[in-house]
């Protein structure tokens, strides 16, 4: 800043003394006290860390940046991705710290990012991911409830042979909420569930097919669910490949809400949530941490399920 070490020192203690700042003891960074009315709250560094690179073209992360921008923060995404990153928590904590931002949103994060996360001295908010058992801001549609309505609709169809391919952060070290809960209404169902209703694999393109051409070896699935609108997309191609038509040979439900489905015939059977809450949550969030106000609420999105034309009775 172009002045002695001393003068900051002392501009600092004045904020401290006036109630601007408020120190939160030795080696940690001031937190923003009550501001004198009429001051506007500094803007924040916003870093958002995408799952994976595609995330930056999905219409309500574009709508976050740019409210965020609209609130007078300074929010940028990441250059590396949880994906670049392998979900470690270690390259995780050694990239964030390089990158200086004064505070993280975080999209689909495992239990050990988000944990480690939650020890830092500055916020972040959980979009998606294993929040529920970490100590940070979070936001996410609730799913559980749907994903039971799914298997209740097509265990009503004849399917016993269902599918769900989540990621791998959504399974290990212990099932998310949703797929715990499919598994539980498979049991409720009177089906012997087992690794084949859940599968592993881990997370690349290559892994995906992989894993399909193994289900589809001995006793293929005659119902998919499918977590990601674009991984959707490529199941229906694995499928589309070795001639299977959707619904008559296999039903497929996706886990999430896509604007290409309106144009979709057959239409697309679908978990629909609205995103618009979710934004507004993160934009409150990010004016509570630029005020110095603590936000660690986790907030749940209304989600259904929308029957379409890509689930049927199972073919005799």
């Amino acid at each position: 800043m172009g002045v002695n070490r001393k003068t900051v020192d002392a501009a600092l203690k004045q904020l401290d003394t006036e109630g601007i700042l408020v120190p939160q003891g030795a080696g940690r960074r001031r937190a923003i006290g009550v501001l004198p009315e009429g001051l506007t709250p500094p803007p924040l560094r916003l870093g958002i860390l995408l799952y994976e690179l595609v995330d930056k073209r999905v219409d309500y992360i574009v709508e976050i940046l740019h409210m965020l921008m609209e609130a007078g923060h300074a929010p940028f995404f990441a250059n590396r991705t949880l994906t670049d990153l392998g979900m470690n928590a270690k390259r995780v904590a050694e990239f964030t710290e390089a990158a200086g931002a004064d505070a993280w949103i975080v999209l689909a994060g495992s239990v050990d990012v988000l944990n480690w996360f939650a020890e830092q001295d500055f916020p972040t908010f959980a979009l998606f991911g294993s929040a529920s058992d970490s100590h940070v801001a979070g936001a996410r549609p609730n799913k559980p409830p749907a994903y039971r309505k799914v298997v209740r609709t097509l265990v009503e169809l004849g399917h016993r042979r269902i599918v769900l391919l989540a990621r791998s952060q959504r399974r290990k070290p212990e099932p998310g909420d949703s797929e715990q809960t499919f598994l539980d209404a498979l049991v409720e169902e009177g089906v012997q569930i087992g690794e084949y209703h859940l599968p592993d694999w881990n997370d690349s393109k290559e892994s995906f097919f992989e894993c399909l051409d193994s289900l589809f070896q001995v006793t293929p699935p005659t119902a998919l669910i499918v977590q990601e609108a674009h991984v959707f997309t490529a199941a229906q191609q694995f499928l589309a490949g070795r001639g299977l038509k959707v619904p008559l040979d296999v039903s497929m439900v996706c886990s999430d809400p896509d604007p290409t489905f309106a144009w979709c015939e057959p239409s697309i059977a679908h978990i629909r949530w609205r995103p618009q809450p979710l934004v507004r949550r993160i934009v409150r969030w990010a004016d509570k941490v630029s005020r110095g106000k603590g936000d660690v609420v986790q907030s749940l999105a209304k989600a259904e399920f929308v029957n379409g034309g890509t689930v049927g009775k199972v073919r005799e």
